[in-house]
């Protein structure tokens, strides 16, 4: 591949990567589940606010606030700076561990609207009064409903209490459902409430809904994916393909096909966590690599790259120290600056490429 960058507005040396914007974690603590999930939750957010708050280079991750709804909703964390604000985390995370676990079952109630109209009211003041600066911009807000309750009743609970609520600050509302991790539970889950992973569309905003089991590793890994960029305000790479490669579409032979694509990270680099050997290795360094293209490429509208593909080469011939390093996934881009019709059509030529290089695999040589 050849790459150039087409530059817009702006310096075009890197200053820092993607930063993932404010979350807004609400956990539901219904009794008599939370006991179960209490301390696997715990330990998870502990192991990982130790990473997040201590991660070397730029800040990975801007503000936090939690929330607790039992019968009703308290904000143990108002917005909070996470890098380097590891005791008032600690601090927070002590008190959820310490919320009632024992005492009379109770129905949730329907607080759990409130909880994210309140949250949203809190993000939008602190917004408000923040400092603005080149590196300062809060615009919109990702909140994560974290519940033992089935899924699809909680979904049906917040587009029932939100449906007269403003969320276009709201970027991302997803319900996570905690799988109960004791059988003499899963008897009380009807067929029609099991899991799912269905996304459900309200008041224009995207409801996720998803599973995660009650152990500490699982919700960790949950939890470490806020740290890699999934920024949605530009796509990242311009593939450049020849027309040839989709025979099926009637373009100009000297004519190349645009896919517009997202990077996404597989792993942090080592270089960022804290003690390691060479501390002083940055993510950011200019030297070249694919990482830092990812790292150039992964900003504002300031650095934008195009990978023009001259040749398709059989992976037998090519040797593994070139592939050597972390790991990136190229996905369809979900730039919210683009239309319905573009992303959907860039989304077909995408996969038609996927089918395109699965097919070459076991084409006999």
């Amino acid at each position: 591949m050849y790459h150039g960058r087409s530059t817009g507005k702006g310096p075009s040396t890197p200053t820092q990567i993607y930063q993932q914007p404010p979350r807004l974690l609400i956990v539901q603590t219904a009794l008599p589940l939370w006991a179960d999930i209490c301390s696997n939750l715990c330990e998870a957010l502990q192991n990982f606010f130790s990473l997040a708050c201590s991660l070397m280079g730029p800040s990975r991750m801007s503000l936090f606030s939690l929330y607790v709804v039992q019968n009703q909703h308290e904000c143990i964390l108002p917005f909070v700076q996470v890098k380097g604000n590891f005791a008032r985390l600690q601090a927070c995370i002590s008190e959820l561990r310490m919320f009632q676990r024992e005492g009379c079952f109770r129905p949730p109630g329907p607080c759990l609207h409130l909880a994210v109209q309140d949250g949203l009211q809190q993000f939008k003041q602190y917004s408000r009064h923040v400092t603005t600066g080149a590196s300062l911009s809060y615009t919109s807000l990702e909140i994560t409903v974290l519940t033992s309750q089935p899924g699809k009743e909680v979904v049906k609970q917040l587009e029932e209490g939100l449906k007269d609520t403003d969320l276009v600050r709201v970027r991302r509302l997803q319900v996570v459902e905690i799988t109960k991790g004791v059988l003499e539970y899963m008897d009380s889950v009807s067929p029609a409430e099991e899991p799912s992973s269905d996304e459900s569309s309200i008041l224009g905003t995207d409801i996720d809904l998803q599973t995660i089991d009650n152990d500490v590793v699982s919700m960790e890994i949950f939890f470490k994916a806020w740290l890699h960029n999934n920024g949605t305000d530009q796509e990242h790479i311009h593939l450049l393909l020849p027309s040839r490669c989709f025979s099926n579409i009637s373009r100009a032979r000297d004519d190349s096909m645009c896919l517009k694509c997202d990077l996404q990270e597989r792993l942090l680099s080592p270089s960022l966590l804290p003690g390691t050997a060479d501390g002083s290795l940055r993510m950011d360094d200019p030297k070249g690599d694919f990482s830092t293209l990812y790292q150039m490429a992964s900003q504002s509208s300031a650095s934008r790259y195009k990978l023009r593909v001259i040749k398709a080469l059989n992976s037998n011939g090519i040797c593994e120290s070139l592939t050597y390093g972390l790991p990136f996934i190229l996905r369809p881009t979900s730039c919210w600056q683009l239309d319905w019709d573009e992303l959907e059509t860039n989304q077909q030529h995408f996969h038609a490429l996927c089918h395109s290089l699965l097919v070459s695999i076991h084409v006999p040589r």
